[in-house]
């Protein structure tokens, strides 16, 4: 069995209770790639809100995560303002839940505890198709632009200086759901440079962004595939020198984390989420401090058909389906 095939395999082995667990009966409609108790009329790849009242949430709570590319501590404080405001703007209490992995994170929120979080690039698929997620922005930058790369970096004095010389030698990737930690390192070194993981190198997972940019600038990796927003912030936080890691390959920009909220949150709750993303004022607040350290400074209003294009196009150069069960 492939590297590749086993990476998938542990993903679909981590979220399989979930899947198996007891969906809902399938329904007699359009879904195209989404799982069966959802439906997609419109077309646009997202699952429909119920047009059923006895089938919307309404909670006192509403739970919000991040994706977990880094230390959750780190992000309950940057987003405090933020939840502070979301709650002024619903009338509902808000708490932040710390997420420890991307398969946590996809079956809370189809189980219906999680109802508002960004998922990471490679997981917005997933989500989507698995977990009824309707991500609607993402973070940009104050002039619009949006993005960011996935970067391979080594460190000084690795004896890697190009793609090529990690043959022969030990690769870190993040997890299988990642785009840039695992999905699109592993498309382009398997299309450029013909290097297939256990047969040019010795492929391992570290489980986070933050794992791999460590582990490189320490020497424990000589090698790692991660996203270079997360390097720009920890770079910015003082985490790891400019000077301990060094980048060998950078790729074509890709969208960032995608935030929206469950299919079934009542329809006039998930207006007023909208409405608190983009009427929210970075200026002066915890959000900013830290998002600004990657260029970040405003929500962007986004949809999953046109900007998620290039990441389906990734997924299905790997094999990868988004099948639930």
């Amino acid at each position: 069995m492939t590297f590749h095939r086993l990476a998938v395999s542990a993903a679909a082995t981590a979220l399989a209770a979930l899947f198996t667990a007891g969906g809902a009966m399938a329904q007699d409609c359009p879904r195209g790639d989404l799982d069966a108790r959802y439906c997609d009329v419109d077309g646009d790849l997202i699952a429909d809100v119920p047009t059923d009242p006895s089938q919307w949430l309404d909670p006192d709570t509403l739970i919000f995560a991040y994706t977990p590319v880094e230390d959750p501590a780190v992000y309950k404080t940057a987003w405090a303002d933020f939840l502070d405001f979301l709650k002024e703007k619903t009338g509902k209490d808000v708490v932040f839940f710390p997420v420890q992995s991307n398969a946590a994170q996809i079956e809370a929120m189809r189980s219906g505890r999680l109802h508002i979080s960004g998922f990471n690039t490679g997981s917005n698929p997933l989500a989507v198709n698995c977990a009824g997620f309707r991500p609607f922005t993402i973070m940009a930058s104050k002039d619009g632009g949006f993005g960011y790369e996935m970067e391979i970096i080594t460190y000084p004095g690795s004896g890697i200086e190009k793609v090529e010389d990690i043959k022969g030698k030990q690769m870190a990737f993040t997890a299988p759901t990642s785009n840039s930690g695992f999905k699109a390192p592993s498309a382009i070194l398997k299309a450029d440079y013909g290097m297939i993981p256990e047969r040019d190198f010795e492929p391992v997972f570290s489980g986070k962004h933050d794992n791999s940019i460590l582990g490189v600038a320490n020497h424990d990796y000589p090698a790692a595939a991660i996203a270079n927003s997360v390097l720009e912030r920890m770079i910015d936080r003082d985490v790891v020198k400019p000077d301990q890691v060094v980048s060998i390959y950078k790729s074509q920009t890709f969208p960032t984390t995608g935030f929206g909220v469950v299919y079934n949150l009542k329809p006039e709750l998930q207006k007023k989420i909208e409405e608190a993303f983009f009427e929210f004022d970075w200026e002066g607040t915890s959000l900013k401090e830290e998002f600004i350290k990657s260029g970040e400074e405003q929500f962007l209003p986004m949809n999953y058909k046109d900007f998620w294009e290039v990441i389906r196009k990734i997924d299905a150069a790997n094999g990868v389906s988004y099948t639930c069960q």
